[in-house]
Order: structure tokens, then C-alpha cells, then sequence
């Protein structure tokens, strides 16, 4: 169980506690009105906020600058580069009909009482490699496809996948949030992956099939006419085998890493499983082999597999410097000494570490509707508490983080518009079903890791 707090490198605070306190509530008070009520993009929000913190805290503004830039610059080397590789993986998966196959082959194997749990898995496995937005666009011509085949609730059908989705983008690296919680705590990738996956699981059954069938009670809408069935990707596809051992491939010598680690034993084994373990490499592994069994499994030419990957980078443009700008703000912190007393004051409250981290992105979840805004910046609060913890702890200190991050979104989360808009819901409709969903995933997560914290 988390019960020692330590704080990291001994830091002179630059104010008297009280004034660092300030700092930090007015810092994050900044980041939250620029983000909700100005509509600034979340990385110059970060950016004004890290000024804030370090003005108020009486830090000299050149410093602040070091300071932040930084953090960012440290972040973005380690993170930048994952997320880079995830989104052209992911972007493979879906051009390649990879995505595809493993709808249609979860799909035709499932009797109609099994179809949520489908459902449920197929989210899970193609948000496993992919960010939010890109599966959620992806996985909404499935979702209306089966519903008018099957002639079953689109709510009973749709939640359970948003939910397996959802799950993997609040607790499972390579995501932006987990990713960056993992670098700021210095957790251990592999075994946060392992214990993420573990916890996803209870918490996607919970929060999918089973809530689902309460929700389509309260919400009933047949599915919209977007799709049918000419609209689905003709031509080569990779096999479902090939396509779910490429997907799982990164996850796979990640947790070996881990293994090795844990058995300790020198040799030529450990040494080669410690490199391709190394998440910059397992990731670039499976881009390189998903170039063959996804692009040339799926009949890409050379020229379209460069195009994918090429199309891959842009969107995530913004999601590198938010995380970034995220680093920036938590290495404000820190050298501020803001960080060292927000540990002391943890430490002296009694209050669980696990909860006090959900709570904390639950908070900065609301306000701001980012998932990764508020998994960045918890992630930096709460940094110096994991410096004498044991690797275990840590790693649940990030999936507590990740789940409150995912906590009730609604009218600030663009995901909360794009369900609504798609689902054909009512802002009501929408609330009842999907923030609910969310925010059951959210409690559900938090329970599993605290039970996972009695025995870790």
C-alpha cells in the first residue's frame, strides 16, 4: 500500500509556504479560465500559467523561463517521440483495413447476446494503439452498422465500445496522458502498461456492457442513417491473426522489459530484451513491422504506406506541445520548491495518495474538459510524492491519475460534441449516457486501483 511520501531533490523555495500555495492554486486558476472561459489553446494557457506560478512566487522571471523551456524541451524528447510513432502506427492500422478486420472478425463470431461484450473488445484493442478522437471517428461507422444489422439499441451497442476506448486513452501508454504521467513520475512504463491493461479490463466490463443495458433504458435512438453498407473499405485486407499480434507486438516487448527487470538475472537475454523493451524501440519496431504486415498485408503500395505515415504527424502537432507545455509547468513547479511543499502538505494531511491524485485530475478534468490537460498537470503536482516509492506504487499512482482524467465530461470536452453530434443525442441524451458512462468509468477505475494498491 502507498504510504511513504518523499520529496524529490531538496529545492530552495524561493516564498514562504503560504505564498507557494498561492502560486500554485493562482497558476492553476489561470490555466483553467484562460482554457474554459477565453478559449485559449490549452499549450499557451500552460505556458501563462507557468509564468503565473513562478511571478507569484516571487522567482525571477528568467529563471521561471529556464524553468519551464526546460521541462518542455525534456518532455517532449522523451514523450514527443512515443507519441509520434503511436500516431503512425495507428494511422497504418486504419488505412491498412487492419482496424477493419478485426471489427468485422469480433463481429461475425458473436452471437447477438454477446454483442456488447464485442462491442467492448473491439474498442478496447483499437484504442489500444490509436488516440481518442482518431478510434472514436473510426469505430462510429461500426457502431451504427451493427446496431441497424443486429437491430439492437445503438446505446446498449455504442457505449460498451466508447467505454473500451475510453479506458485505453486514461490508463494505457502510448497514450499523450498516461505517457506523460509516466515521465513525470519516472514510473516504469512496462509494468504501468502491465497494470493498466489489468485494470482496464474489470473497469471496461463495468462501465460497458453492464452500464450500457441500464443506459439504453434511459436513453432509446435508433441509429442515424450516416453509413451503409458501401461505405465499408473494399479490396486487401490483413489477416486478423497477423493484424492483432502486430497490434499487441509494442505491448508484448514492453512487458518483457518488465520481466527481465524483475528476474534480474545478467546475461546476453536481458541485455537484448532491456533494449527492444526500451518504448522508443518497441514502438519504432512495431511501426517497422507494421509497414509489412498492415501496408503490404493490406495491399498498400510503397507510395501509400510513406503517405500514411506522412499523414500521421499533423494532427498530433498540438497534443506534442500540450504534453510539452504540461512538462513545462510541472518543471515550474518543482523549481519554484511549490512542488516540495504540496508534498509536505500530502504528506501531513492523511489522506490517501491514490485518491488524492484522482481527485486532483478529476478537478482539472472538469474545469478544463482536457483528459491530457488534466493528467499533465496532476501528474506534476503530485511528481515529488512518488520519489521514494516503490515502482509498483507509482505506476498506481499514474492509473489513478488516468482515471480521474476520464471523470464526467460534458459540455468543455470536444468529445462530449462529437458523441452527441454523431448519436444524433440531445445535450440531456448525452449527459445520461455517455458522461455518465465516463464518470462510472472514471469510479470504477479508482476502486480497482486502490484494491490493486492493498496488494502491490
Amino acid at each position: 500500500m502507498i504510504t511513504d511520501l518523499f520529496t524529490a531533490d531538496p529545492v530552495t523555495p524561493a516564498a514562504g509556504s503560504v505564498q507557494l500555495i498561492i502560486a500554485a492554486l493562482i497558476g492553476i486558476a489561470v490555466i483553467v479560465v484562460l482554457i474554459t472561459f477565453f478559449k485559449f489553446h490549452p499549450f499557451l494557457g500552460l505556458i501563462l500559467g507557468s509564468l503565473t506560478v513562478g511571478a507569484v512566487a516571487g522567482q525571477p522571471m528568467a529563471d521561471v523561463v529556464e524553468s519551464f523551456s526546460g521541462g518542455l524541451g525534456d518532455t517532449v524528447a522523451s514523450v514527443g517521440t512515443l507519441i509520434a510513432l503511436g500516431a503512425m502506427f495507428g494511422k497504418l492500422l486504419a488505412d491498412s483495413g487492419g482496424a477493419d478486420q478485426v471489427v468485422d472478425t469480433i463481429i461475425g463470431r458473436s452471437s447477438d447476446r454477446m454483442l456488447p461484450w464485442a462491442m467492448a473488445a473491439i474498442g478496447a484493442i483499437i484504442g489500444l494503439p490509436m488516440f481518442f478522437e482518431i478510434g472514436l471517428v473510426l469505430l462510429m461507422p461500426v457502431i451504427f452498422l451493427v446496431a441497424r444489422r443486429s437491430n439492437k439499441s445503438l446505446i446498449a451497442l455504442g457505449l460498451p465500445a466508447l467505454a473500451g476506448l475510453s479506458a485505453m486513452h486514461g490508463f494505457v501508454p502510448p497514450h499523450p496522458g498516461p505517457l506523460a504521467a509516466v515521465d513525470a513520475l519516472d514510473a516504469d512504463l512496462g509494468l504501468t502498461l502491465g497494470l493498466g491493461v489489468l485494470a482496464a479490463i474489470p473497469t471496461i466490463i463495468v462501465a460497458g456492457p453492464l452500464f450500457a443495458k441500464v443506459a439504453a433504458r434511459w436513453v432509446d435512438v435508433p441509429p442515424p442513417e450516416l453509413f451503409d453498407s458501401s461505405d465499408e473499405r473494399g479490396g486487401k485486407r490483413p489477416s486478423f491473426a497477423l493484424t492483432l499480434a502486430t497490434v499487441l507486438l509494442p505491448v508484448v516487448l514492453m512487458l518483457g522489459k518488465t520481466l527481465a527487470d524483475v528476474v534480474g538475472q545478467e546475461g546476453v537475454l536481458k541485455s537484448a530484451l532491456d533494449f527492444i523493451g526500451t518504448p522508443f524501440v518497441a514502438l519504432l519496431l512495431a511501426v517497422l513491422v507494421a509497414m509489412a504486415t498492415l501496408g503490404r498485408g493490406g495491399g498498400m503500395s510503397w507510395g501509400d504506406i510513406m503517405g500514411s505515415i506522412e499523414k500521421s504527424l499533423p494532427p498530433i502537432a498540438g497534443i506534442v506541445l500540450i504534453v510539452g507545455a504540461g512538462g513545462g509547468f510541472k518543471q515550474t513547479l518543482v523549481d519554484t520548491g511549490i512542488a516540495g511543499v504540496i508534498a509536505d502538505w500530502v504528506s501531513d494531511s492523511g489522506f490517501s495518495v491514490v485518491v488524492l491524485a484522482w481527485g486532483v485530475a478529476v478537478l482539472i478534468r472538469l474545469a478544463t474538459g482536457s483528459a491530457t490537460v488534466a493528467t499533465v498537470t496532476a501528474a506534476g503536482i503530485m511528481a515529488p510524492i512518488a520519489g521514494d516509492l516503490a515502482a509498483g506504487e507509482v505506476s498506481l499512482l499514474v492509473l489513478a491519475i488516468g482515471a480521474g482524467s476520464v471523470f464526467f465530461s460534458h459540455v468543455n470536452d470536444a468529445g462530449f460534441w462529437l458523441v452527441k453530434e454523431y448519436f444524433k443525442l440531445s445535450v440531456g441524451q448525452t449527459i445520461k449516457s455517455w458522461s455518465i458512462m465516463e464518470t462510472v468509468l472514471s469510479v470504477t477505475g479508482l476502486i480497482i486501483v486502490v484494491a490493486l494498491d492493498l496488494v502491490v
